[in-house]
């Protein structure tokens, strides 16, 4: 019987090969069998070799080609079966990439688990924005959130955003109106800058801002598709307006 192979749950970041670790880059470049999501870019796929065994999981709002489940079960019978699996995750395996409940069906079953961290889509979309997630004149606290997700209306976001902090909503293209009203249920402001940042780090990438109360108008008048990033918070402020404020502020 064939000793059982390690899966490595690798986080792909926002998109451009160019952020991946070197370790995640090295894990590509090696691997014979890449388990991987629809978020990851094209052009980190083309990395793996030419006999490498390329098996998409991709999730849609109305259609999973492979239920979690099913998914996590597959790379522990290819684990078992003797293979090394990379599971290739957009952003980090670790922040709403469900690489948690991968790694504790594997340990379960006796599989060896390695966690190969990325940049988040956090992190990148934001870097890749020029918006800072934290910002002495705005922002110490950051908070992040699924916009997509059962029982969102229940859900208890009071005090995520406002003053002095980032509220980042992944998963939230689709729930847009949902996500406006909660918060403005909650005492936010309907003016409270917000940015929407599509395909971060990529070549086809839009950054596009406006007041809180029109982020459903934004989402649907610009026919916004995933993957996006919901930034809410003053960080998000147009640039313009943030060097006039600090002009303002030294009297320049």
């Amino acid at each position: 019987m064939a000793a059982a192979g390690t899966i490595y749950l690798v986080g792909a970041g926002p998109g451009d090969p160019d952020l991946l670790t070197l370790r995640a880059a090295r894990l590509i470049e090696a691997a014979s069998l890449i388990v991987h999501d629809g978020l990851v870019d094209p052009a980190i796929l083309a990395m793996a070799r030419p006999d490498a065994r390329l098996v998409s999981v991709a999730k849609r709002r109305s259609h999973h080609t492979l239920p979690q489940e099913e998914i996590s079960a597959l790379l522990v019978t290819e684990a078992l079966a003797g293979h090394d699996v990379v599971r290739l995750k957009g952003g980090d395996p670790f922040i709403f990439g469900r690489g948690g409940e991968e790694a504790e069906l594997a340990r379960a079953a006796g599989v060896s688990v390695e966690v190969v961290p990325g940049i988040s889509a956090a992190n990148g979309a934001a870097a890749a924005a020029q918006i800072p997630l934290t910002h002495r004149d705005h922002a110490s606290i950051v908070s992040f959130v699924a916009g997509q997700c059962k029982g969102l209306a229940e859900q208890d976001w009071a005090g995520l955003a406002g003053h002095g902090r980032t509220l980042v909503i992944y998963m939230g293209v689709k729930t847009a109106p949902q996500i406006a009203e909660k918060l403005m249920a909650d005492g936010l402001t309907p003016d409270v800058p917000v940015a929407v940042i599509e395909n971060a780090a990529r070549t086809n990438m839009r950054v596009l801002r406006g007041p809180l109360a029109a982020l459903p108008e934004i989402v649907e008048g610009q026919q916004v598709r995933s993957p996006a990033l919901i930034v809410i918070g003053s960080v998000t402020a147009e640039p313009d307006h943030a060097i006039a404020t600090l002009a303002q502020e030294f009297e320049l």
